[in-house]
């Protein structure tokens, strides 16, 4: 890390849970949770006091509360060097924009591997003085290697699912191979295809193959 000063975080879910499970990944990564809350009013108020350089949040708000999608415009509003990344229950197409569009770094849903939520985080401070900088290995933290960059700006799992999908897998295969929701499969599915700047299966296994993700030997049918 080059910043001797860790990345704080503050986090909001309606779930008490889900925050506590979030704050665990968090912390595998370098990252240092200094406030939770399951209200959006509040994390918008702990964001502009904190000054925090990261926060996580759930869109699905609990009735009474801001609209999420407002709440990550007014907390990237309240401190300007702040990074966001929603982990939603939600995986419509048009929530996953509106985020985007409101400055998310990234947008997971919850069925997402601890993994994809780390790549995420060290995704949304690629190039920063500040990027975390420790991992876990056998449950210890350690200082990591250089982030080696990964096609077209996929996580792992992300170019996992493309590898077996270009290889024929279909996504009720692929749900069972990965232990994960057929829903699960066809979100990180449509994240790729939006990476890559293609619109189905085969054009993203062309691209998989043009980059040498599978060799010579795939044949798209």
């Amino acid at each position: 890390m080059h910043s001797q000063t860790p990345v704080q975080a503050v986090l909001l879910d309606p779930h008490p849970i889900w925050l506590d499970a979030i704050e665990i990944v968090l912390e595998r990564v370098g990252v240092g949770v200094v406030a939770k809350t399951t209200s959006g009013a509040q994390a918008i108020e702990l964001v502009e006091a904190l000054q925090p350089r990261l926060l996580t949040l759930e869109i699905d708000s609990q009735p009474g509360e801001p609209e999420g999608i407002a709440v990550l415009r007014r907390a990237r509003a309240a401190a300007v060097n702040l990074r966001s990344i929603v982990l939603s229950r939600i995986h419509e197409t048009r929530f996953v924009d509106a985020a985007l569009a409101a400055g998310a770094s990234a947008y997971l849903v919850k069925t997402a591997h601890p993994d994809d939520v780390a790549a995420a985080v060290r995704q949304a401070f690629d190039h920063s003085a500040d990027a975390p900088a420790t991992s876990v290995s056998n449950g210890r933290p350690a200082r990591r290697r250089a982030a080696r960059k990964l096609p077209g700006g996929l996580t792992r799992r992300e170019l996992q699912i493309l590898k077996l999908a270009a290889e024929g897998h279909s996504n009720v295969v692929l749900a069972r191979m990965l232990w994960v929701t057929e829903q699960t499969v066809k979100f990180h599915l449509s994240n790729v295809y939006r990476k890559l700047g293609v619109t189905n299966r085969t054009e993203a296994a062309r691209w998989a193959q043009v980059n040498g993700l599978l060799g010579d030997e795939l044949t798209i049918a």
